[in-house]
């Protein structure tokens, strides 16, 4: 969300998502296989906690409201984001744009081989 925010437009108040603009152009991480398999756990629970609430007919933006979300949702999700989080660096960010400035940092990694090399100037 914080890639997303920084980097999409905005029409009027609303995001403007792009897949060209904004998720083309992530820095995905690449994790350990021990990573993957934990990230695939974490994520189930998320599914799992989920369930109940969905099976009694609740939509999702009904479990993702912010004042009335389920703990057992919110803790999964959590517990997902702090997997997800360490496949990009084993220290914690601490705040959005620390986390963002590291997303650029990489994304200038995966970019520089497609910059022009700049002309050398003919010496005479």
């Amino acid at each position: 969300m914080a890639w997303m925010k920084t980097v999409c437009g905005r029409l009027e108040s609303r995001y403007r998502y792009s897949n060209k603009l904004v998720y083309n152009n992530y820095p995905w991480p690449e994790p350990s296989s021990n990573q993957r398999g934990a990230i695939e756990v974490a994520a189930q629970a998320v599914l799992d906690a989920r369930a109940p609430q969905l099976a009694s007919g609740a939509s999702l933006a009904d479990i993702y409201d912010p004042l009335t979300m389920p703990a057992e949702l919110l803790k999964a999700h959590q517990a997902l984001d702090r997997l997800v989080e360490k496949t990009y660096r084993g220290k914690p960010f601490s705040s959005d744009r620390e986390r963002v400035e590291h997303l650029f940092v990489l994304y200038e990694k995966i970019t520089s081989p497609l910059a022009p090399v700049a002309k050398r100037k003919a010496r005479s």
